[in-house]
Formats: structure tokens, C-alpha cells, sequence
């Protein structure tokens, strides 16, 4: 059987479930479908939440599909497979959301009137083999979220983006002991290895090999692909991000960094579909991302009413 829902919400992060949260205190009928894979899933503590500082990521997320619940929405751990437009006799479009629970492949089938994005972004990390044993203890990819965290220890800044130097000049705020990891990519211009030198910041072109350290003793350091190995204790990560939206059957327009493009209430292109939180700006505290999917909640519930 196929439930009808007014709203269906693809991801059940802070902007997927407080957009959740005002549309059914709207007596909304809202689903939220989400596949339990948090892009943060490996970071122990979440910062900067007023009133929930240093909490579980998965904990927050639990809180908060509580709250939804409580007020009669559903969140519904599963895969989403597709979101596809149905075009109605009179004229109406809906929405067909197709989902799989992970693991047994059980069904999940809803019709909307709207369907809300909040799926995030995957994160597309250097290829070095132990990162991940590091990533989310002692090395992280957002400084407003784990500087503190990280003051005053020797830090790594490793990427191969061309914004490196603009982020090594804002993680000094949090230490005066840091080295930028270029891993061979040459994309600190000579200007700002000079700007950064001045500012006692050092730039390493050399191609990285790997990430010092054990699960006892933490990280210990950079190991560069000739043998030399940098000291550092912990770091941040500059990853590449790309919108999770596999699942979408409906062509949505990007903005020139590759997220979505949405107007200044978060509708995009196609008429009853909407994006909330990172896959609109990028990647962003959890605060922001759950105020704006607050911000697009409303501009949904308006434009139910006015249909």
C-alpha cells in the first residue's frame, strides 16, 4: 500500500528534521526518509548546537526524530531509490518516493505533494590509507566545528583544493603551529606561500604517503612519500563534496561549485521540490543547517497553502 503524504523529507540531518519539526507543528503530513549514514557519522562530539554542545552527532539525530514523531510525523529509516514526478489528471504534480531498507530490500513506497532535499553532501577524502582510521578523532574537515578542540597543538591542514591558503589563514585562530599539506597539487600560489610564511605558516609540497600513528598513541604525524615524516598531533582535512542526490529522476540546475540552486526560500527549478542545508551552501555547522531548514519549512507551508 502506498501512504499520501503532504510533505516527503529525504534525510533525516538537523535541516531535514527541523524542517520536519515546523511542518508538522503546521498539521502537516510529513515522512522523513533517511538512510542512517551521516556524512559527520565518524565525528564523537558535535559543537556549536546552542543547548547541545558536544553531544553525539547520532544522538542529536535521534533527539530530534523524537520530537518530529511526537508530533505525529513519521521518520523512516531506509534508502531512498528514487524520487520520481507524477503528473495528475488535473494538472496537480506529485511525487513518487521509492525506498529500500538497507539490508532486507523491504519496500518503502510514498506519494507527496512536495518533496523536501536534505540528503547532504559525500565527502571525497585524499587517498592516503589510514586517514579514516584518524578521521573524526584526530583529524576533521570542519574548523568552526572542532578548532577549539585542536588550540594551541601542532596542526596538519592537508587538501589539494585550491582554497588552502584561505583556510590556513582562519585556522590560525586556533594555533600558531601549522603546516599546509599540499600532497604534490602545487595549488598555493607563490604569493600566498609567501603570505603564510610571514604569518610562521609553512606550505609542504611534497606528495604525501600516509598518516603517522596508532590507535593507542593517536596521530603522531605526516608521512611524505619520500620517507620524511612531519610531526603533527592532529589536523584538518579539506575534502571534496558532491550533493547526494543519486536517487533523483528530476534534473535540477547547480550553481558553478556543484551544489543546488535554489531561490532565497529554497525552491528549486522544479515546481514542488525543495533543498535544505548543505546541499545548497556547502558544508555548514549544524546550527545554520537546521535554521535553514526551518527558513524552507515556511516557504513550503506557504506555497501548500497557496495550491
Amino acid at each position: 500500500m502506498t501512504d499520501r503524504v503532504d510533505v516527503a523529507i529525504v534525510g533525516a540531518g538537523p535541516a531535514g528534521l527541523a524542517a520536519a519539526l515546523s511542518l508538522v507543528r503546521a498539521r502537516r503530513s510529513v515522512v522523513v526518509l533517511d538512510s542512517a549514514r551521516p556524512r559527520n557519522a565518524a565525528t564523537l562530539s558535535a559543537h556549536g548546537f546552542l543547548t547541545r554542545d558536544g553531544i553525539s552527532p547520532l544522538e542529536l539525530r535521534r533527539l530530534g526524530a523524537e520530537e518530529v514523531e511526537g508530533y505525529g510525523g513519521r521518520v523512516v529509516r531506509t534508502v531512498v531509490t528514487s524520487v520520481s514526478p507524477l503528473q495528475r489528471a488535473e494538472g496537480a504534480v506529485e511525487f513518487a518516493v521509492q525506498a529500500e531498507a538497507r539490508g532486507s530490500a523491504a519496500p518503502t513506497e510514498v506519494v507527496a505533494s512536495t518533496v523536501v532535499l536534505a540528503t547532504g553532501l559525500t565527502e571525497i577524502l585524499p587517498a592516503l590509507p589510514t586517514l579514516r582510521a584518524f578521521y573524526g578523532t584526530a583529524l576533521h574537515s570542519c574548523v568552526d566545528c572542532d578548532g577549539w578542540e585542536k588550540r594551541d597543538a601542532p596542526l596538519a591542514l592537508i587538501g589539494e583544493s585550491d582554497d588552502l591558503a584561505e583556510r590556513a589563514r582562519y585556522l590560525a585562530n586556533w594555533s600558531d603551529d601549522i603546516v599546509v599539506f599540499t600532497n604534490a597539487t602545487g595549488v598555493v600560489t607563490d604569493a600566498d606561500e609567501a603570505d603564510l610564511r610571514g604569518r610562521g605558516i609553512r606550505v609542504e609540497r611534497r606528495r604525501i604517503a600516509d598518516i603517522a600513528g596508532t590507535g593507542q598513541e593517536g596521530m603522531t604525524g605526516v608521512v611524505l612519500a619520500d620517507g620524511e615524516t612531519v610531526p603533527r598531533t592532529a589536523g584538518f582535512v579539506r575534502p571534496g563534496w558532491v550533493p547526494t542526490l543519486q536517487f533523483l529522476d528530476v534534473e535540477l540546475a547547480r550553481t558553478a561549485a556543484g551544489y543546488v540552486e535554489t531561490d532565497a526560500a529554497g525552491r528549486t527549478g522544479v515546481a514542488g521540490v525543495y533543498a535544505a542545508g548543505d546541499l545548497v551552501d556547502g558544508p555548514q555547522q549544524l546550527l545554520v543547517a537546521a535554521g535553514d531548514g526551518a527558513r524552507v519549512a515556511g516557504a513550503v507551508l506557504r506555497d501548500l497553502l497557496a495550491r
